[in-house]
């Protein structure tokens, strides 16, 4: 049995490495589109696509059903977009045209404050390069992500974003939050991508309806006394994208835990704020609500 298991895993990771050489032959506007195109129309076939339109029609009742096909197409095809782009990060790091800061100010402040904030995003636009324009800003953080249970192919995509993360790249473990109120103590920031379900977090409202999500941000902010700043990652043309941040305020009352859970509903306010402007551009597969 264990020989089967190894073996799909080295041929689960050895075609991640063969697309990644082929899209490297391409130039990355056309490897992006090319993945975009293929998902579009693959992707619709699976299980996941129904599913994705009923989270999607959950969240804007109003919408038909045409419109919300089409919708999740178009979802499809950026998140097509984002596997190649991902394999294709270090490309993306090379030319910094392709990733720009909408509102530097944003950063500007973390920096001349001496100190550090916790970053928060969301499965939208493309969140593996929202971290990139803090190389420019001087901004050292540490990721923190789910890894996958391919251990091959986890440790191959995390060499691709470690450039991203100079204070490391963190896999989501009891242990880990200890090591990120230190990075924040210390001056450095942590980067969260925030919106999935987490059973162990807390309740919040999310397009209406009651969900579940990680306090941890709101929590590591609120003990270390640093910002949190919530960004996305908006699409322009191709593989180019403008990062956007905004500040979100984090209560800071004797009642602790009350502020993690406010200041967690804070956070998902502003990203259901983002969603509802382009809803393509968020992964509606998330079990977000069971």
């Amino acid at each position: 049995m264990q020989f089967w298991t190894n073996l799909k895993t080295r041929i689960e990771w050895l075609g991640l490495v063969v697309a990644d050489k082929l899209l490297a032959i391409l130039p990355l506007d056309v490897a992006s589109a090319a993945m975009g195109k293929a998902w579009r129309w693959i992707a619709p076939l699976t299980e996941r696509h129904p599913r994705a339109i009923s989270h999607l029609q959950a969240a804007f009742p109003e919408m038909s059903a045409a419109e919300a096909d089409f919708t999740i197409r178009n979802m499809w095809e950026n998140l097509g977009r984002i596997a190649a782009e991902t394999l294709q990060l270090p490309r993306l790091l090379r030319d910094r045209n392709r990733v720009v800061f909408r509102n530097p100010e944003v950063l500007e402040k973390v920096h001349q404050s001496g100190r550090g904030c916790v970053f928060v995003t969301m499965h939208g636009g493309n969140w593996e390069v929202v971290g990139i324009p803090n190389q420019t800003q001087n901004l050292p953080i540490a990721g923190v992500y789910q890894a996958l249970s391919n251990p091959l192919s986890d440790a191959y995509l995390s060499k691709k974003r470690a450039p991203i993360y100079r204070l490391g790249l963190f896999s989501k473990s009891h242990r880990t939050a200890h090591k990120l109120i230190s990075t924040l103590r210390g001056g450095g920031s942590t980067a969260f991508v925030a919106d999935v379900r987490d059973r162990r977090g807390v309740e919040i409202t999310f397009f209406g309806r009651k969900a579940t999500a990680t306090h941890i941000p709101a929590y590591l902010a609120r003990s270390a006394g640093v910002p949190v700043i919530a960004v996305r990652a908006c699409r322009t043309t191709g593989a180019r994208y403008e990062i956007e941040g905004k500040e979100v305020e984090i209560p800071r009352t004797p009642d602790k835990r009350q502020d993690a859970l406010d200041g967690t509903q804070a956070i998902h306010d502003q990203f259901e704020c983002w969603i509802r402007e382009d809803p393509a551009q968020w992964m509606w597969i998330l079990k977000k609500w069971q």
